[in-house]
């Protein structure tokens, strides 16, 4: 004979699976919310979407949703757990207890987390958009409560040494954007690009000017006492279109030539072109420091409508130049036009073997070739040597950085001008 009426046993049984169902959702809907893509919801949110905007709302206090979200999912697993067992004890007394825990981990685990949980994964906008008005109404009640437990668990760690900052997250957003980049696993040449490309997006804002900028003695510039022919045939010789000009020695640059300008001002002087003031050719010249990130220059470029700017250290020290072109091509890669070469000093040999100019910057070879040389310190290949060594190397030397095997192989004075690079997994060219 049992305490509960077998009626009444029978009504328990229905709100117990009642009370399992609701658990199941609550399973479902904490998966469906974590796994919603913010970026879609954003899109359609400006479309209008009234569903979408709310869901948006919900997301964007993730915390207190899925506070609210466990509370409800333990209060109706507990629940659940106590009438079983009290149902299950008046039936057969104290192996009744027995029978409730099995019972109810299998009902719990299975039924009420991983099946909702598996089926939130495959159908979670779905689910999560369904879910948007009871979970609003719940956040809403809830609320209070929420707050409080968070208090006492944020209390209990910094008790014991923890502190939680409330601007803590578990990923940063450019490390979320380069995870989802990275998701992408498409091995086609042209989605291979596409990831290279928008990681040298998120990169704009990590690297500085001096990294990528053309050193002051590769750069091309002119002498503003020099007769206005002679700096005329340089400029039809050369394939730049801009130059940095300089007045008594080469640190003092005083402006900037534009070739198309520079052109029409001749073509105004007809055949008397040694009595043009050159200083009317020119625009001012722009000073950056080498401590600005690409991001920065690049946003700077656009606001001034400039190509080309100076490179000056701390104390004002002119270093070199970069331009516009420099910046997109870390995004996009080199673009070659009919004057250039496609990796200026660097020849590959069939044996594998490759041979580099001194200057070459380190990110045009991790770039072109895959590697993955240390640019911390140093932004050239002969600067890398340098800094390992922390002296200037022979001739003949070779030096083993991670898998790179480096040999001088020629050196001006204090500049190593040609370097010869090795690597395990180099493989022939045919």
């Amino acid at each position: 004979m049992t305490d509960i009426p077998l009626f009444f046993a029978l009504c328990l049984i229905v709100f117990i699976l009642f009370l399992l169902s609701a658990s199941g959702l609550f399973s479902a809907s904490e998966t469906a919310f974590l796994s919603t893509s913010k970026a879609r919801l954003y899109s359609q949110a400006r479309q209008g979407d009234k569903r979408a905007i709310r869901l948006l709302k919900l997301v964007e206090n993730l915390e207190r949703l899925v506070g609210t979200i466990l509370i409800c999912n333990n209060l109706v697993n507990i629940l659940a757990t106590s009438l079983t067992t009290a149902v299950l004890t008046s039936f057969f007394g104290d192996a009744g207890v027995v029978y409730a825990t099995v019972v109810m981990t299998l009902l719990i685990v299975i039924y009420a987390e991983v099946l909702p949980k598996l089926l939130a994964i495959k159908k979670s906008e779905e689910i999560a958009r369904f879910m948007v008005p009871l979970m609003t109404l719940l956040v809403r009640i809830i609320s209070p409560l929420t707050r409080s437990i968070e208090w006492i668990a944020k209390s209990s760690l910094k008790s014991v040494g923890v502190r939680i900052s409330p601007e803590t997250h578990l990923t940063g957003s450019l490390e979320e954007l380069r995870g989802a980049i990275d998701l992408h696993h498409d091995k086609a040449a042209s989605e291979i690009e596409d990831r290279a490309m928008l990681h040298s997006i998120l990169d704009l804002s990590e690297v500085d000017i001096g990294e990528i900028m053309i050193h002051r003695q590769d750069v091309m510039m002119l002498d503003l006492h020099e007769s206005p022919s002679k700096i005329l045939n340089e400029v039809i010789q050369s394939p730049y279109t801009r130059f940095p000009v300089w007045k008594d020695n080469p640190e003092n640059i005083i402006g900037i030539l534009n070739v198309k300008y520079f052109l029409r001002v001749l073509q105004e002087h007809g055949t008397n072109i040694d009595q043009m003031d050159l200083l009317n050719s020119l625009t001012k010249p722009w000073f950056v420091p080498e401590t600005a990130t690409l991001k920065e220059q690049l946003q700077a470029f656009q606001a001034r409508k400039e190509h080309i700017a100076i490179v000056v250290d701390e104390y004002g020290s002119y270093l070199g130049i970069v331009t516009l072109e420099d910046i997109v091509e870390e995004i996009v890669g080199e673009i070659i036009d009919e004057h250039d070469e496609s990796l200026p000093g660097v020849w590959r040999t069939k044996s594998g073997d490759i041979f580099v100019s001194g200057k070459t910057t380190l990110r045009d070879l991790n770039r072109r070739f895959e590697w993955s040389l240390p640019d911390e310190k140093a932004s050239t290949l002969a600067g890398l040597i340098i800094h390992e060594s922390q002296t200037i190397p022979k001739v003949g030397q070779t030096f083993k950085i991670d898998q790179f095997r480096i040999k001088i192989i020629r050196r001006s004075k204090n500049h190593l001008t040609l370097l010869k690079v090795s690597k395990d997994d180099i493989s022939p060219t045919p």
